[in-house]
């Protein structure tokens, strides 16, 4: 490793750790780095951890509430009707199921919990009432209540506020240069338009993406800053999980190190949010996956994803136990 690297690498921690940031430049300097430079590049981002979050890991989950269907063609999903996959197809599951997941989940140590439909948005009213009535009650299990729903108007997110919704989920899946090669059936500036829309009236807002939908890393790190434009307070990373049927079913798989890395990034760009490990987390990190946290995550989803069934809850918490981390509470 260069003597600049290692400086460059130092100079981009102690600005962040003196409450400053680093720029793009800077970052697309630490996203070329390999070999030792990525070692010092985790010691650096396990810092910042640290200093911003402690030993602590915030821990999520999430109920597939409503099931395939969706009129969008994002090139990565199951659930789209522009493709042929095995995902289940079902209506809006009713109240006491959302708040039965809630409970497992729980119990496995959530304290987050997020309620999560497909489709472009909510056009029934009847769904937006059942939905209201589940956010009530994972806030009276004692969990965080978030919600995934596509495109919502301003008062359908008001009306959801109203009922208690903390936060509101909604990715912006890859960088803006990227997006056009996901998705057609809408832009990625509706998608940061409506997270607008929700800080706005006072709601927390959680937004990440995808990785290895054939991006580069250089559409990452710029993901990462339009993560940082729009302000949001958690950015969920998750890696692609190709399924049969999808135009990227025959994508490669990310590298462990290469997903470590990019996390690292994350973390050094938005210092001080929420950097949940998501879904297809086991896959893509293999033998590393415990190293999430050296390379700065400070969360995951627990239990299984929309269409995927996850890791087994139990051997997360495990994992927790044995790195000497604690469950962040509630």
């Amino acid at each position: 490793m260069s003597a600049s690297l290692r400086t460059e690498i130092a100079s981009a921690s102690d600005k962040i750790l003196s409450g400053g940031s680093i720029g793009l430049s800077e970052a697309l300097s630490l996203s070329q780095c390999s070999g030792a430079g990525l070692a010092d590049l985790f010691i650096a981002a396990s810092r910042v951890r640290e200093h911003f979050h402690g030993s602590s890991v915030d821990i999520c989950s999430i109920v597939n509430a409503k099931s395939g269907a969706c009129s969008e063609d994002c090139r990565f999903c199951a659930q789209s009707s522009h493709y042929s996959t095995d995902a289940p197809v079902y209506p809006l599951i009713d109240v006491d199921r959302m708040e039965a997941t809630a409970r497992e989940a729980k119990k496995n140590g959530a304290r987050r919990f997020c309620i999560v439909t497909s489709g472009r948005g909510i056009d029934d009213v009847s769904d937006l009432r059942n939905i209201a009535r589940g956010v009530e009650r994972v806030s009276a299990a004692g969990l965080s209540p978030c919600a995934t729903l596509g495109t919502l108007t301003h008062d359908q997110l008001r009306y959801l506020k109203d009922a208690g919704l903390h936060r509101y989920h909604h990715n912006i899946e890859t960088s803006r240069e990227f997006f056009p090669r996901i998705c057609t059936t809408h832009t990625f500036d509706e998608r940061t338009d409506l997270l607008r829309h929700a800080r706005a009236i006072g709601l927390s807002a959680c937004s990440g993406g995808i990785l290895g939908m054939g991006e580069t890393m250089g559409d990452r790190v710029n993901m990462a800053f339009s993560l940082r434009e729009l302000d949001v307070d958690s950015v969920p990373i998750n890696f692609l999980m190709p399924i049969a049927g999808t135009p990227l079913d025959k994508v490669t798989p990310i590298a462990p190190l290469e997903a470590l890395h990019t996390i690292s990034l994350f973390r050094m760009i938005l210092p001080d949010r929420e950097i949940r490990v998501c879904g297809g987390r086991g896959t893509a990190l293999s033998d590393l996956h415990s190293r999430i946290f050296e390379a700065g995550a400070d969360g995951f989803m627990i239990g299984n994803y929309l269409t995927r069934t996850g890791l087994d809850p139990e051997s997360d918490l495990q994992m927790l136990r044995d790195l000497g981390l604690s469950i962040r509470p509630a």
